[in-house]
């Protein structure tokens, strides 16, 4: 068995280790250099490869898990953020320069899902998730407004930085929870009862109970507070551990009951992280100007069921 290696796993509470999250590989390995700046990593079963967002550069790239070629997926892209995929396997993207989130369908078109609220311009959208029931969950911070680095530099329409719901019927863009200086990642728990979402200006994260038959948020309490970092991007394994981008703090884990149990020291700046591979097992990492992964002895959630037409 790999043996743990101190400039890899740092071990904040012994449960780090017991719940053999430091038995896995000893080192990061490289998969590509080269970006400007790499988030928005999703791991696509069906074809066995990555893709990932080079926002600054406004294209999608692809890593071949098969060969280890890496080519353009999409360019131009919209200066793409986070990436997900809905339940027919079809890929969803936040568009921070066009200020919308779109799905490609199977023959390669792109559908806009949502551009505006209450008939005003979306920020910069920057993570999705997307529910069984087929709704799409977004955060919408100005991060893409902001400059011309990652988007177009521009006044917000809506004057806030929200999360919003889009109804899988009627494609209704709804408002689900607001008071974010800077919504970032999201994810859902395993059991779909509850809806994590990262600020990174206020640098914590908060949970919700999601009301699945009305499509509504209520509490929003802290979950964890970052003390080493900011946090970006999170993700669960099937233990119900949640694992957090922190920028130059690394990536987090963090126990069901919030305790931070340990973290990946990687030598970049983490953007975003995604499990993937043919078990789930292995860690995406998009970090500063480069794709990492990590095969591992824990394993990430399942990707959603498949929707019946």
């Amino acid at each position: 068995m790999p043996g743990e290696r101190p400039e890899l796993y740092e071990v904040l509470d012994e449960r780090f280790r017991t719940g053999r999250c430091t038995a896995g590989d000893s080192k990061l390995e490289v998969l590509h250099e080269g970006c400007r700046w790499a988030e928005g990593p999703l791991y696509v079963p069906a074809g066995r490869y990555l893709l990932w967002s080079d926002i600054p550069n406004d294209r999608l790239l692809r890593w071949d898990e098969t060969t280890g070629k890496v080519g353009v997926f999409r360019s131009p892209a919209g200066y793409p953020n986070g990436n997900t995929l809905d339940g027919e396997g079809r890929l969803i993207t936040c568009e921070q320069g066009n200020r919308r989130v779109t799905r490609t369908e199977h023959d390669g078109s792109v559908t806009v899902i949502a551009d505006r609220f209450r008939g005003k311009r979306l920020n910069s959208p920057n993570d999705a998730v997307v529910r069984s029931d087929g709704s799409v969950w977004f955060s919408d911070p100005d991060f893409g407004i902001a400059s011309d680095y990652e988007g177009h530099r521009a006044e917000s329409e809506i004057g806030a930085c929200n999360v919003y719901r889009v109804d899988p019927g009627s494609g209704e863009v709804r408002l689900v929870a607001d008071g974010f200086s800077g919504p970032n990642g999201l994810v859902f728990s395993p059991d779909e009862r509850r809806l994590y979402v990262s600020d990174s200006r206020a640098n914590h994260i908060r949970v919700f109970d999601v009301d699945g038959e009305r499509g509504t948020l209520s509490g929003g309490e802290v979950f964890a507070a970052c003390r080493i970092g900011t946090f970006d991007n999170i993700r669960f394994d099937d233990a119900g551990r949640l694992w957090a981008a922190a920028l130059d703090g690394g990536v987090h884990c963090y126990d069901p009951d919030g305790t931070l149990l340990g973290r990946l020291l990687v030598p970049d700046v983490v953007a975003n992280i995604r499990f993937g591979g043919a078990r789930r097992n292995r860690l995406f990492i998009a970090a500063d100007t480069a794709l990492y992964s990590l095969v591992m002895s824990v394993t990430g959630t399942p990707p959603l069921p498949a929707r019946r037409p």
